[in-house]
């Protein structure tokens, strides 16, 4: 299996997409709201004057794009390191990582695009040299028309067969049980099974049993909820750590430049370059995590309807039992009102909001270990942005 992360890619293999309309029609709408919101950080960067500051341009533009178009959250990231790139291109194509893209199996790869994700039959076109992209994968639109995804690699992995050695995901490795599939196994199986199929003299009991076993999944999705709602509040405030440092360091280069002190302005993009780093995993980190808050939210909606459901069912349940004892007596409600009750009071106090803890992670340490080449092109990218600021004082 392939990684799409931490190796030097000096290779791509190509894959050819075999396409439906469908399909299509999708990767064509991306391209569209790709090539939009290209032009709105051009407008945006040029409107507040922000130069190669990613950090501030992100602050700006991250919110308005997600507004006007309809990217996934983890493509508008990439887009926002990819403008110089996407400019200089030849030909027009997608930056990719493994949240948008990943290899089903040896003839399919799943894609995601502005109008949801798609499985997509692939042919092997072969190997190309060099790898000069910052992500990990590309959709390309070729000169004929068609679209191709290649995908980077290293040339220990290119002797191997193409149809095994890019394998994303493995393929026969289980789906994971996640908190949608969970919770509607419990909703089908529990909360409608149980109940309907609860008919010897205890029937109540299992019903009751059945209420105690959504309310236990509810309490588990309400602390999934709440661990999800403090991680996003610690990303949050590291990430707003990261914007007022970057803007700072912006303010002391620039005088640096003017105080013709070259020295002091590269130890200040190095800085500056070194925190657009962490911001760009703190970037995705938040985009993680708020596919899982949604996930939970989606999923605690299903079980607090189940559960009303269920307390209703009970009520009813207990109403004809009472009814079909004492058949010539007129029977109080009292019993039905109160379970009645308790469900719609369980619901609400499901649906208050959660308390965000507080608390920021400390910051992603500089790794030790950096080779003479990426020093060599880390000092290359440091004299080029500042090259770039002082052509534009």
């Amino acid at each position: 299996m392939f990684s799409m992360a931490g190796n030097v890619h000096d290779q791509a293999v190509r894959y050819r997409l075999l396409l439906s309309p469908e399909a299509r029609d999708a990767i064509e709408a991306t391209f569209a709201d790709y090539a939009r919101m290209m032009d709105m950080l051009d407008e945006i960067a040029a409107a507040n004057g922000i130069g190669a500051n990613l950090v501030a341009l992100h602050g700006h533009a991250y919110e308005p794009i997600r507004k006007a178009t309809r990217l996934p959250s983890r493509l508008v990231t990439l887009g926002l390191r990819d403008r110089a790139a996407y400019r200089a291109a030849s030909n027009p194509r997608l930056p990719l990582d493994d949240r948008l893209v990943n290899v089903r199996d040896a003839a399919t790869l799943s894609l995601g695009t502005v109008l949801g994700r798609f499985t997509i039959p692939f042919e092997v076109t072969g190997y190309a040299a060099g790898w000069p992209h910052a992500t990990q994968a590309q959709l390309v639109r070729t000169t004929d028309g068609d679209f191709e995804i290649a995908f980077g690699v290293t040339a220990s992995q290119a002797h191997l067969s193409p149809r095994k050695d890019t394998v994303m995901l493995a393929e026969h490795a289980p789906a994971p049980d996640t908190l949608l599939s969970r919770a509607g196994r419990l909703i089908a199986g529990i909360a409608y099974g149980a109940i309907e199929k609860a008919e010897d003299k205890n029937r109540v009991a299992l019903v009751r049993q059945a209420i105690r076993e959504i309310e236990q999944a509810e309490r588990e999705q309400r602390d999934s909820l709440a661990g999800a709602r403090a991680e996003e509040y610690r990303l949050n405030a590291r990430r707003a750590e990261i914007e007022r440092e970057t803007g700072v360091l912006a303010e002391q280069i620039r005088l640096a430049i003017t105080e013709n002190r070259d020295d002091l302005a590269r130890a200040g993009i190095a800085r500056q370059m070194d925190l657009e780093a962490q911001f760009e995993v703190l970037s995705k980190a938040i985009d993680e995590n708020a596919e899982r808050v949604d996930a939970v939210l989606t999923s605690l909606r299903a079980i607090l309807s189940s559960l009303q459901d269920a307390q209703a069912r009970l009520a009813e349940l207990e109403r004809s039992e009472a009814l079909a004892a004492q058949p010539k007596t007129a029977q109080p409600k009292t019993a039905s009102r109160k379970a009645h009750d308790a469900g719609l009071a369980k619901a609400t106090r499901a649906s208050r909001a959660i308390a965000r803890a507080t608390g920021v992670p400390e910051g992603i340490p500089p790794s030790p270990d950096i080779d003479e080449l990426s020093k060599l092109k880390r000092d290359k990218d440091i004299a080029e942005r500042l090259a770039r600021l002082k052509s534009q004082n």
